[in-house]
């Protein structure tokens, strides 16, 4: 796969130099020395009319990396930790970026995503900053399934929802899954008959709701903080 722009590269190549094939730069200042060194042979020169082309049009900042994209783990692996964050049919890339990179960095185990068949990873990466290269991400198409699965393995499965009890208030098991709906039309139907609580974040001013991805953050740092 290739990422690009400065920051999400500069993360692959400090973090998972072991997976990059190919660094390509326009100007060699864009790289601390250590890291020229480090991947000198790797490195290639590229001019901004083929870097558009690479990163199709985006905001590529004059460096990309081709590196090998992460393996999925398994469901029984994830399963392991004690707090998952389940999407619940999101599609949006630069939202599904957002949520990974507060999950990793805020203390949640994995990700999972349903109601799609595969991900866009390259784009996931970018827009996580780097984080999907360490964040366990889990793709699955049924999410009644999978919340049957989680319950069984002893996980309180907990949903976000603008008809929900206040989140400030609530405490949460040691193992614990948040489900999060789609930017539409919010948790599914199916999602809702499977879960045991479900909170919503009380504003202090008259206001609809928050972006999914905001709201995600203030849901995990409650979550990995507010154990019974």
């Amino acid at each position: 796969m290739i990422i690009y722009g400065k920051q999400t590269c500069l993360y692959a190549l400090q973090k998972h130099g072991e997976k990059v094939e190919t660094v390509y730069l326009n100007k060699f200042s864009l790289l601390p020395k250590a890291l020229l060194k480090e991947f000198g042979p790797k490195i290639k020169t590229i001019e901004n009319k083929w870097a558009q082309k690479l990163s199709h049009s985006g905001n590529h900042q004059g460096i990309l990396v081709e590196m090998q994209e992460p393996s999925e783990p398994s469901l029984e692996a994830v399963k392991k930790g004690d707090f998952l964050v389940v999407l619940d049919g999101l599609t949006d890339v630069g939202n599904i970026g957002a949520i990974v990179r507060s999950a990793y960095a805020l203390g949640a185990d994995a990700v999972i995503a349903t109601g799609v068949s595969q991900l866009n990873m390259p784009a996931i990466v970018r827009t996580s900053s780097g984080a999907a290269l360490d964040m366990p991400i889990v793709v699955t198409k049924n999410i009644f399934d999978l919340l049957n699965e989680l319950s069984q393995a002893g996980f309180e499965l907990s949903g976000a929802d603008l008809e929900g009890e206040p989140l400030q208030e609530a405490t949460f098991a040691t193992k614990r899954a948040l489900v999060l709906g789609s930017e539409g039309r919010g948790l599914s139907k199916r999602a809702k008959e499977k879960l045991d609580k479900i909170y919503k974040i009380e504003m202090q001013r008259e206001f609809d709701s928050l972006n999914v991805s905001a709201a995600a953050a203030i849901f995990i740092h409650r979550m990995s903080y507010a154990i019974k």
